[in-house]
C-alpha cells in the first residue's frame, strides 16, 4: 500500500511535439497535471526529467504550469538512472517507492523504471500517466516491468491510497482534481 510519507513521483519526458503524438495524448497530458497537482497538494518529492531538450524541446507547457517551482533534470541517457544529478535526487528524496509517470512508455520510462528496481527501489507506474505513440508499445513495457516486479496502478488508484481516509484535509481538494 502507498504511503505519503514513503512514496515520490517521477515525471519522465513529456516534451515537444512527441508528447502530442503519443496515443490519447490529450487525455495522457490531463491526467498527468492532475497526478502532479495531487503530489504536490500531497507534499510529494517529485522528480522531473527532460531528454536533450535542446533537440526535443523543453515541457509542455501545462505540465510546466503544473510543476512551477521544481527544476527539471537534463538526462541524454534514455534511463534517467544514467544521469548523476537525477540519481542523487532520488537518493536524496528518501522514499521507497517512486509513481512513475511519463513517456515513451517502452524507451525512458521502461529503461527508468527498471533500473530504480535494480537499485532496490519499489516502481509504481501509472498505466493513464504513461504513454507511447502505439498502444502495443506501452502496453508491452507495463506487462514487462510487471514481470520484473514494477506495480502497476491509476492516478484515482494511487491518489485514493496515499490519501486512505475521506476526513483527510486534503481529500476534498484531492477529489476536485479528479471530478
Amino acid at each position: 500500500m502507498l504511503t505519503k510519507e514513503k512514496t515520490g513521483l517521477i515525471v519522465v519526458d513529456v516534451q515537444g511535439k512527441l508528447a502530442t503524438i503519443v496515443d490519447d495524448s490529450e487525455r495522457y497530458i490531463t491526467n498527468l497535471v492532475k497526478l502532479v497537482k495531487a503530489a504536490k497538494l500531497l507534499e510529494l518529492p517529485i522528480l522531473w526529467l527532460e531528454q536533450n531538450p535542446e533537440k526535443l524541446g523543453k515541457t509542455v507547457p501545462e505540465l510546466t504550469d503544473a510543476l512551477a517551482s521544481i527544476s527539471p533534470i537534463t538526462k541524454y541517457t534514455f534511463s534517467g538512472c544514467g544521469e548523476p544529478a537525477f540519481v542523487e535526487a532520488v537518493k536524496k528524496a528518501k522514499v521507497n517507492t517512486w509513481l512513475v509517470s511519463g513517456i515513451e512508455t517502452h524507451i525512458c520510462v521502461y529503461q527508468t523504471s527498471l533500473e530504480l528496481l535494480n537499485m532496490g527501489y519499489m516502481v509504481e507506474l501509472v498505466s493513464d500517466c504513461v504513454s507511447s505513440r502505439t498502444v502495443s508499445n506501452k502496453e508491452l513495457a507495463l506487462a514487462k516491468l510487471a514481470r520484473k516486479g514494477a506495480e502497476v496502478t491509476s492516478l484515482e488508484m494511487c491518489l485514493f491510497e496515499l490519501i486512505r481516509d475521506c476526513r483527510s484535509d486534503q481529500f476534498k481538494e484531492a477529489l476536485s482534481l479528479i471530478k
